[in-house]
């Protein structure tokens, strides 16, 4: 009974090192994890545009869930993609890629989402010397130029809540320069992003108006996938490990909570 047993521990020790090792085969380069972000990468997202360091929230976020798969911090890669290339059907040169990319049924058709790791709100972000600075509710801000970066979930919550004609632009970049030359009257983006725009003077003279109310995204940010990847289940489970723990809440406390709090919503 004794050896039955002694047996039964080996074959389940074998099992875990096993699977183990079948995710370090299933990466693009066997032994690496590619993790992909944006170019730039922005505060509070990823802390000097360096996501190797592991400052910033959604830096912080993907080596935690490499941790939790069996990847050591060396045994990251990280790789620079636009967003929109990203999230569009064909190869990738990511295994895992995460940059504030919401999760939407269309998204779904071409790539693979792990479970939200984020939930954001939207606000506004205007010039204090604008007609619009004093406004308090959406009303006031019926007859103002809105930009938003398109293909965003800012974008589709901008043409939902304050109106239909939204100015778009190619990246949030683009956008607060629009803003800062006076080509729009007020921008959409997600609420950490604004808070970081105000302070980094990316709009000179801004300032956030409030958040959108009912804004907050149900479905949240995921990290994607190419689509049917091997990883999906793993990424998938740590995600889910790391929001049942706890850990996923202290993450976003430590790097999130200067970035989202005192924040007014509009009415």
């Amino acid at each position: 009974m004794l050896l039955a047993g002694s047996s039964a521990c080996a074959a389940d020790s074998t099992a875990s090192s096993d699977s183990s090792t079948d995710i370090k085969q299933a990466t693009m380069q066997p032994g690496t994890l590619t993790i992909a972000t944006g170019q730039p990468a922005y505060t509070p997202y990823v802390f000097d545009n360096k996501p190797e360091t592991g400052k910033g929230f959604e830096s912080a976020v993907a080596y935690a869930v490499a941790k939790n798969m069996g990847f050591s911090k060396d045994e990251v890669h990280w790789v620079r993609t636009t967003f929109d290339a990203a999230i569009a059907p064909g190869s990738k040169d990511y295994d895992l890629n995460i940059q504030q990319f919401g999760i939407t049924p269309e998204r779904r058709k071409a790539v693979d989402f792990s479970p939200s790791y984020f939930k954001p709100t939207q606000a506004i972000v205007v010039r204090k010397d604008s007609k619009y600075a004093p406004a308090s509710s959406i009303s006031q801000l019926k007859d103002a130029s809105i930009g938003a970066m398109v293909g965003t979930t800012s974008y589709d919550c901008a043409k939902r809540k304050i109106t239909k004609d939204i100015k778009t632009f190619n990246d949030n970049v683009g956008l607060a320069q629009a803003l800062d030359t006076d080509q729009i009257d007020a921008m959409v983006v997600d609420t950490p992003t604004s808070v970081n725009i105000i302070k980094t003077k990316q709009v000179h003279q801004g300032k956030v108006l409030g958040q959108l109310p009912g804004s907050q995204d149900p479905e949240g940010m995921g990290i994607v996938l190419p689509k049917d990847s091997k990883l999906t289940k793993a990424v998938s489970k740590a995600v889910s490990d790391m929001t049942n723990d706890g850990s996923l809440k202290k993450l976003q406390d430590s790097w999130l909570k200067e970035y989202t709090s005192d924040i007014p919503t509009l009415q």
